[in-house]
């Protein structure tokens, strides 16, 4: 079986690393610059509670078409740049292979197997996704995991590490158990879930406001920060978030406490995603955790103040950041 994880990151690094060391399949990534130069030399390696894994991948390319198709296709990338690879994505999965998509915020293929099937256009521009890929030949990831690349080539695991995947289309389907039995058999404690749009709100209301803010302040405790009032505003995103994913036909409002969530689910031994790319002035992921929420709460009436502001400076800051980058 030929997997590639296209996007081999801090999570994807992580991924790949457990894979590779593994053996069971044979592994490829995607990474770009430094990282992939290093991945080459020495392979990917993973530090995880004091010892070290990993080992050297079947190949290591920053182009996909160089590769075979694929049974499976792991995609790590930032939902943000995702859609810019639509075409290299469908040419890399095999006719009869599967994408897994493993990000952040809401996802492209939200809409597929609704009432209202379609592309979402803060996170599918174009519906480029949706068209080109297709959402019948995805499923969708969540991970619960902090990980960091503290030197290329070298993933640092600060803790946690669940993966649910599951259909879009709300089904518990084989393809998906066989892809959360071959994580699980790496060592990733992976799950096939029946409803993984449950499982995406979830996540999403631990990093509505701990990773806005967080980059905003860059404090990696974001809104619990010992600063006036930033607890009030990250409690006041979840609450909105969580209003919104209700008339989204998710509903976790008896299952979240906004107060507890944002104690308890933004403070870590590490900084959050978005505070990474911030510090490293890479493209925040806006519209996947902010800005599609917003459109949401437009189309069905739900007032999303706080979010409404700290989306604007966030769009500010990651516009500052991609004005600096070369063109």
């Amino acid at each position: 079986m030929r997997v590639c994880v296209y996007g081999a990151g801090a999570i994807g690094g992580h991924l790949a690393a457990r894979l590779v060391a593994d053996g069971r399949v044979e592994v490829s990534v995607v990474a770009r610059g430094a990282h992939l130069a290093a991945i080459r030399e020495q392979g990917i390696v993973l530090e995880t509670g004091g010892a070290q894994m990993g080992g050297m991948p079947a190949a290591a390319t920053d182009d996909p078409a160089t590769l075979p198709p694929q049974d499976i296709v792991f995609v790590t990338l930032k939902a943000s740049s995702t859609p810019e690879h639509a075409d290299r994505l469908a040419r890399l999965t095999a006719p009869a292979g599967t994408a897994v998509f493993i990000a952040n915020g809401i996802p492209w293929w939200w809409r597929h197997g609704l009432a209202d099937p379609g592309p979402l256009a803060h996170v599918d521009p174009g519906g480029a996704l949706w068209t080109r890929f297709g959402p019948s030949r995805a499923l969708g990831g969540v991970v619960y995991s902090g990980n960091e690349v503290v030197r290329p080539g070298v993933i640092l695991h600060r803790g946690s590490n669940r993966w649910p995947v599951g259909e879009p289309d709300g089904t518990l389907s084989e393809r998906a158990r066989a892809v959360a039995d071959l994580m699980a058999s790496a060592g990733l404690a992976a799950e096939a879930v029946p409803d993984i749009r449950h499982q995406v709100l979830r996540k999403l209301m631990r990093n509505v406001s701990g990773n806005p803010i967080s980059a905003l302040t860059r404090h990696k405790d974001g809104p619990s920060a010992p600063v006036e009032g930033l607890l009030d505003v990250g409690r006041a995103m979840v609450r909105e978030a969580l209003a919104v994913g209700a008339a989204q036909g998710v509903d976790l409002r008896a299952e979240i406490d906004p107060k507890a969530i944002v104690v308890a689910g933004e403070v870590s031994s590490g900084p959050s995603s978005m505070l990474q790319d911030a510090l490293a002035e890479r493209p925040l992921e806006v519209e996947p955790i902010l800005g599609q929420l917003q459109a949401f709460g437009r189309e069905t009436g739900v007032p999303t103040p706080t979010i409404d502001v700290v989306a604007a400076l966030l769009r500010g800051l990651d516009l500052s950041i991609r004005q600096k980058r070369p063109a």
